[in-house]
Parts: C-alpha cells; sequence; structure tokens
C-alpha cells in the first residue's frame, strides 16, 4: 500500500504565484508580507515568488486562472479581505471568489490556496493578518508549498 503525503520541500524549479486584491489594502499586504517571507523562510528563492494585483477578491478566480493554465506554477496563495457591510454584496463577492478559486484548482490541478478574509468586522481581519490568529497569508504558502510537493509526487508516480 502506497502512503502519500506532502512534505514541506520546495523543488528547485517550483514557481509560485502570490495573487492580492487591491481592496483593503492595510490587511492584504499584511498577508501578501506574511506569505513571501514564508516562502523565503522555506527555501524559495524570491525570484521564484512573483505577486500578481488585481482590483478586487471578485477578480482573483480569473487571474487565477490565468496564472495556472500558464503552466508556470506549482502553486498559486490568493489573497484578498472582503469585510460584511449592509448589503448581500459581502456573500456574494466572498462565495463568488471561494468558488471560484476552488474551480480553478480543480480544473486546473493546480493548487489554490484560498486566504480571502471573509469577516464580520475589519478587527477580526487585523486578527487574522498578522494579530492574535495568526497570518492567512503564511497559512496560505505553507499550504501551498505541501501541495505542489504532493501533487509532483502524484505526477511521478504516473510517469
Amino acid at each position: 500500500m502506497t502512503d502519500y503525503a506532502g512534505d514541506l520541500r520546495v523543488h528547485s524549479d517550483a514557481r509560485f504565484a502570490i495573487l492580492a486584491s487591491r481592496w483593503n489594502p492595510r490587511i492584504v499586504e499584511a498577508l501578501v508580507d506574511g506569505a513571501r517571507k514564508t516562502f523565503t523562510d522555506n527555501g524559495v528563492s524570491l525570484a521564484a515568488v512573483d505577486v500578481v494585483r488585481v482590483p478586487g477578491a471578485w477578480e482573483l478566480p480569473v487571474a487565477a486562472r490565468e496564472l495556472a493554465r500558464s503552466g508556470r506554477y506549482a502553486g498559486i496563495v490568493a489573497l484578498g479581505c472582503v469585510v460584511r457591510g449592509d448589503t448581500r454584496h459581502y456573500e456574494q463577492v466572498a462565495d463568488g471568489a471561494s468558488n471560484g478559486l476552488m474551480q480553478v484548482a480543480l480544473d486546473t490541478g493546480v493548487p489554490v490556496m484560498n486566504g480571502v478574509l471573509a469577516v464580520e468586522v475589519f478587527e477580526d481581519a487585523l486578527a487574522r493578518a498578522g494579530g492574535n490568529h495568526g497570518n492567512k497569508g503564511e497559512e496560505c504558502a505553507l499550504v501551498a508549498i505541501e501541495m505542489a510537493d504532493l501533487r509532483r509526487k502524484f505526477l511521478e508516480d504516473t510517469q
């Protein structure tokens, strides 16, 4: 019986993309910084990490699809922040971004990490962007490394 698990191992040819929304920049920049630092702390050269910016969380899936289809990336970290407002717009954007990112991963096989914070109030976002709940950008970068390694193992085993 074969037992598969991804490791925090970075392959020399692995490239990663950090896909970031420009909406709520204070939060998103903290997430980007966390992801970037985690990649470098785990042996990924900054030259192997591309940062791509889009207007908001709604646009993340379209850009993720293009990045995944390019064949350049072992993993994609999508980062954004949606804060509840007085309308349903919050739910539409948060759910649409989440569903779209998952669909990109399923359609392409490229791991796409959902680091889009969907929070009730801005303080909740601060707590998840380096505050007392950690940094979701860091978490997503770690998962991207592990999933890229696991995917590589699957691909090597089928060849």
